[in-house]
């Protein structure tokens, strides 16, 4: 193993362990405790859900790909 192999492995190791560390000192229990001015609104339905998190992206990418397709065949006919 050459010098640099052993240097590469000695800082991926340690950027492992920090961030490793890091995960078990943040305590997500902290998000337990209501602070000053926190007013959390109602929970979101499942179709509320799936229709943001996944109805929505999905739309939003069939419209941009439809709109490249377009782009591309006015492009296309412009041309030649």
């Amino acid at each position: 193993m050459s010098n640099l192999d052993k240097k590469n492995a000695l800082r991926a190791g340690t950027v492992s362990a920090g961030t490793v560390l890091m995960m078990l000192m943040s305590n997500p229990a902290f998000a337990t405790y209501r602070d000053d001015g926190d007013d959390p609104g109602t929970g979101l339905s499942v179709a509320e859900t799936l229709g943001l998190f996944v109805i929505t992206p999905v739309v939003a990418f069939l419209v941009i790909a439809a709109l490249v397709v377009v782009g591309e065949k006015a492009a296309k006919k412009k041309h030649g």
